[in-house]
């Protein structure tokens, strides 16, 4: 269910690997977030994938179902709150904060790396092919910005191209 006033619950980096941790704001720069590091580059990062985003009630709901993920244990780089996350995809556009512009290029592919947090090692569940909607989505950064937890999220729906 979507909150009234969607943003940004949590940012989150690491030095490459899972789970990102939260910290209390960042830059988004064009080449992702700084202070953030992906251990693999053939599969995360670059101007394509330079952010990824997640939604706090699609965790919420993987933790209804005992899965033991956390905001930051899938990786994503911003926790989002309040979006009909369903309804987001490639070519949607994203305003966060006064400054940062995101375009949706992609759904993500579920890591083997997360499966620590997933009931029987399950890290599937969040796949866009299996389980529509569930999934992450990464984003090429349109504007860099600082952004900071509670941050105003708006989307602009795109035409449904990618990059």
């Amino acid at each position: 269910m979507a909150i009234t006033h969607p943003r940004v619950h949590q940012i989150n980096v690491s030095d490459g690997g899972v789970p990102k941790l939260p910290v209390p704001k960042a830059y988004i720069t064009i080449q992702g977030v700084a202070g953030d590091r992906q251990r693999s580059t053939q599969y995360h990062g670059g101007v394509d994938r330079a952010v990824c985003l997640y939604s706090l009630e699609v965790i919420e709901a993987l933790q209804a179902e005992g899965h033991g993920v956390a905001p930051g244990s899938c990786g994503e780089n911003l926790t989002l709150a309040g979006l009909d996350w369903a309804r987001l995809k490639p070519g949607d556009r994203l305003r966060i904060g006064p400054d940062v512009r995101l375009k949706v290029t992609n759904y993500t592919v579920p890591c083997s790396q997360q499966t620590q947090w997933f009931k029987d090692g399950n890290f599937t569940r969040i796949s866009q092919k299996k389980h529509p909607g569930w999934s992450r989505l990464y984003a090429r950064v349109l504007a860099e910005g600082l952004v900071r937890p509670g941050d105003t999220v708006a989307v602009e729906e795109g035409n449904g191209a990618g990059a």
